[in-house]
């Protein structure tokens, strides 16, 4: 079936190029959203794979499965797009009637968007590869995705092809047009860089809409909403950290979390959170009551981390998320 295919394809047959690849497009696109941190940008990194597969399908030589082609190609057009773009702006604080404290730090990654959860589903539940290190549901994670975007492109590559897909390190080699002994020195240079940078292993998270998860998430959404700031900063962890990328402002720790929320949730600025998940996380579109037309304007998404019955992380992304949920712009009043 699939030489047909590929015979097919190459003679300019369309439906059969789309049907030997569509089964690999949501996880070359995620493959993509980890290189990028970017959901548009994985997106158009995707389109471009389709299209350099799809012109240099006459190059295929069946050395490798089609699903480790398109890999490879997938890969060194995210390297390229990493090397050529330019570095993204951060964005200045937005809601000028509001002044926040003083940050305890500056996010090192600034440009990080969410992925739906939507999308995943047959993207992150194939067999594992022999040399997996990652459970692909961490892999997903915010922390796990912001980690790996302050590594140097081709570490990033390698760590996630190795450790994450599970391809064997010739494998990879061949992706790379490299040596085996230049991706295990990769590798181990990625593994101390994500060490680094990634949170230490706690209590894990409740399971996914398990009665746990939503019974912490309520709480949230009732503190959160009647802007109850004693009772949001009781949920989180001694060590919670907000951000909200693009803004490069962070808030560490209950006593930094509390001051921020306290600048944020006044008497006059009401909150309705419409649910839905993200990164394998539970996330809100947030809408502001607006007390003159009663109509409830979109303000960006919140994801949470939770780490065993409390909430390790907020992050808050600006409003141009809400459409890749389904989310509306604004809610009648």
């Amino acid at each position: 079936m699939t030489t047909d295919l590929i015979t097919r394809a190459r003679a300019g047959d369309g439906s059969a190029f789309r049907e030997l690849t569509e089964p690999y497009h949501r996880e070359l696109q995620v493959h993509c959203y980890r290189m990028l941190g970017s959901f548009q940008d994985a997106e158009d990194a995707l389109q471009d794979t389709l299209l350099a597969a799809w012109q240099g399908l006459a190059g295929f030589e069946g050395r490798a499965s089609i699903r480790t082609w398109l890999y490879r190609i997938a890969t060194n057009r995210c390297i390229n797009a990493l090397r050529s773009a330019k570095r993204r702006q951060a964005k200045e604080w937005d809601a000028p009637e509001i002044e926040p404290p003083e940050p305890t730090g500056l996010s090192e990654v600034v440009w990080l968007e969410p992925y739906p959860d939507a999308l995943l589903e047959g993207a992150i539940d194939g067999p594992p590869g022999p040399e997996t290190r990652y459970e692909q549901t961490e892999a997903i994670s915010l922390a796990f995705v912001t980690a790996l975007q302050v590594l140097p492109a081709r570490q990033r590559a390698v760590l996630i092809l190795r450790e994450v897909l599970g391809y064997h390190a010739s494998e990879v080699a061949d992706m790379l047009d490299s040596s085996v002994e230049s991706v295990n020195s990769a590798l181990k240079r990625a593994r101390v860089g994500l060490q680094r940078r990634l949170p230490l292993t706690g209590e894990q998270p409740p399971a996914p809409d398990s009665p746990a998860e939503q019974a912490l998430v309520e709480k949230f959404v009732r503190a959160y909403q009647s802007s109850n700031v004693d009772e949001l900063v009781a949920l989180l962890t001694e060590d919670v950290r907000v951000s909200m990328p693009p803004v490069p402002l962070e808030y560490y720790g209950r006593e930094a979390v509390h001051g921020f929320y306290t600048s944020v949730m006044r008497p006059d600025r009401l909150y309705d959170l419409v649910p839905t998940r993200a990164n394998g996380q539970p996330a809100f579109g947030t809408y502001l009551q607006t007390p003159t037309d009663g109509v409830r304007r979109g303000t960006g998404l919140l994801v949470l981390t939770l780490t065993g019955d409390q909430v390790s992380a907020v992050t808050r992304f600006d409003n141009s998320a809400l459409p890749w949920f389904g989310l509306p712009r604004s809610l009648p009043g």
